[in-house]
């Protein structure tokens, strides 16, 4: 192999974004650290010197699917605190896996190394923005128990979508169905308390 070839810029780089290459053309089937090598150009060996096995590939690979999504959300709305900012954030999440479908599977389906700290961190801040997300819309609400519902019910929806088991012929209709289910859950919860006994 050519020497110019072999010392590569950015070799981490490299072979994330060839891995993502790969999972978007043919799924998670198709990744491994040998075909993440042939993409980026570089030798078989060379992507184990930033990642021991596929499961550290993936959890990079994930990591970075995080960070973006963490992003997307943000700029959905920077901080929500009524159900309708919620249902505003709930879109994004659920577009964005219908934008990046295997990367997606790949940041909740795949197998990951348990030890990723990049990995650890990025979910950190998803879970967080999520927790603050109910803290300033339902300040009485417990945080905790309240966001894991919120985001149940939203990467729900968006698995849903993702196969095929909801309409994805519009983004104004996966918006629309996003938005009610939301909506709903947060209109209903305080008539069902009203109604107890």
């Amino acid at each position: 192999m050519p020497q110019a070839t072999y010392h590569h810029g950015d070799l981490r780089a490299a072979c994330l974004r060839a891995a993502r290459e790969l999972l978007e053309e043919d799924g998670s089937a198709a990744l491994s650290l040998r075909a993440v090598a042939r993409r980026a150009g570089v030798s078989a060996t060379a992507p184990y010197r930033h990642f021991a096995d596929r499961d550290a590939l993936v959890s990079a690979v994930a990591a970075e699917g995080y960070r973006e999504l963490a992003t997307n959300l943000a700029t959905a709305h920077p901080s929500p605190t009524t159900a309708d900012d919620l249902a505003a954030v709930a879109v994004a999440y659920v577009q964005f896996a219908l934008d990046h479908p295997a990367l997606f599977r790949a940041m909740f389906a795949e197998p990951c190394d348990p030890t990723s700290q990049e990995r650890v961190a990025a979910t950190a801040v998803i879970s967080e923005y999520v927790r603050n997300i109910v803290r300033g819309a339902f300040p009485h609400a417990d945080a905790d128990a309240l966001a894991t519902t919120v985001w149940a019910l939203v990467h729900g929806l968006a698995f849903l979508h993702l196969d095929g088991k909801l309409d994805t012929a519009t983004p104004e209709i996966v918006e629309r169905q996003v938005r009610t289910a939301v909506t709903a859950l947060f209109t209903t919860a305080p008539a069902m308390r009203t109604a107890a006994p």
